[in-house]
């Protein structure tokens, strides 16, 4: 990883450090895409918008690059999943966007831009 508060680019090994319930919680929580790979092998990029492992089955819901779904992936059909699209939310902290609108005082006329 680029960014210490970004999962931007973390290929995590589940099961060895962390457990796919862990990984699948930090996904949800990111604000980006990751690639799921199935059991069978297969992936799909997208987001994972939805996780519930209180139910019988544990499953995440996934829309994919071009917005279509929303899929469902069991967690037992995970294998791995890799945070491969770019995090949205990087740098967009308040004390980054204050950085930004201190910085635009020092230039008349300017102000910070959306997520600065």
């Amino acid at each position: 990883m680029t960014d210490p508060e970004s999962l931007e680019g973390w290929v995590p090994e589940i099961g060895t450090r962390v457990s796919l319930e862990e990984v699948i919680d930090r996904a949800f929580d990111y604000r980006g895409n990751v690639t799921v790979v199935r059991a069978d092998g297969s992936e799909l990029e997208g987001y994972v918008f939805n996780r519930n492992r209180d139910v019988r089955v544990p499953f995440i819901q996934v829309f994919d690059r071009a917005g279509d779904g929303p899929y469902d992936i069991l967690y037992s059909d995970i294998r791995a999943i890799r945070f491969t699209g770019k995090d949205t939310a990087a740098g967009g902290s308040y004390a980054a966007w204050l950085r930004a609108k201190q910085a635009s005082k020092q230039r008349p006329g300017t102000t910070p831009a959306p997520g600065a």
